[in-house]
């Protein structure tokens, strides 16, 4: 699965929807996430560096220093609407299963590049295929698309911006720093 995208909870008030995919496919995994776990895996995936470790960063980190790693993420039940997954961790010597919620597996999966599983009986029953994105996947995928710009950022300096950035990271105001870090991309032709 791939990390296709994460978006407020129409269906929750306070949480967000983390969008899975099967690569390459057109199937769809919703998990209904808290904020805490989606500012997680945003700012991982967004490459942004928090003044301090987040709690996910610090498991990585302790993790790391004796020498464990995260192989693959299992997401391995779906029940009443809640889904479980698992950390398969190897020393070195042994791997272990550590049982996980889903969004903390998913933010350490970020962390450790390392691949996230379903079954097909889980894609079955909680997955969906979503019918327009069918056809505009392809070119989506072929075109690489200019993000418009933030009329309240478009007239600052690339210098006044990069500064934004910075101080809005060390606030750890995520969605503001995003939002910079999109204009900085636009001005320097999206690299």
């Amino acid at each position: 699965m791939e990390i296709l995208g994460i978006s407020y909870s129409k269906a929750q008030a306070g949480a967000y929807a983390l969008v899975l995919g099967e690569i390459g496919e057109k199937r769809r995994l919703p998990i209904i996430i808290g904020s805490f776990e989606a500012q997680a895996i945003a700012i991982e995936l967004e490459k942004m560096k928090p003044s301090r470790p987040l709690t996910h960063d610090l498991f990585c980190n302790f993790a790391k220093s004796f020498r464990i790693i995260i192989e693959e993420v299992i997401i391995y039940k779906f029940n009443e609407g809640i889904f479980y997954s698992k950390l398969i961790c190897f020393d070195g010597t042994q791997k272990v299963e550590i049982d996980s919620r889903t969004s903390d597996a998913v933010a350490l999966a970020v962390r450790f590049k390392c691949p996230i599983y379903t079954y097909e009986s889980i894609l079955n029953e909680a997955g969906m295929e979503l019918q327009e994105e069918q056809e505009s996947l392809p070119k989506a995928k072929k075109e690489k698309k200019t993000p418009a710009p933030d009329s309240e950022l478009s007239g600052l300096s690339l210098n006044k911006l990069e500064s934004l950035l910075e101080t809005a990271i060390n606030d750890e105001a995520y969605e503001k720093a995003s939002k910079i870090r999109d204009e900085i991309k636009r001005r320097k032709g999206g690299k």
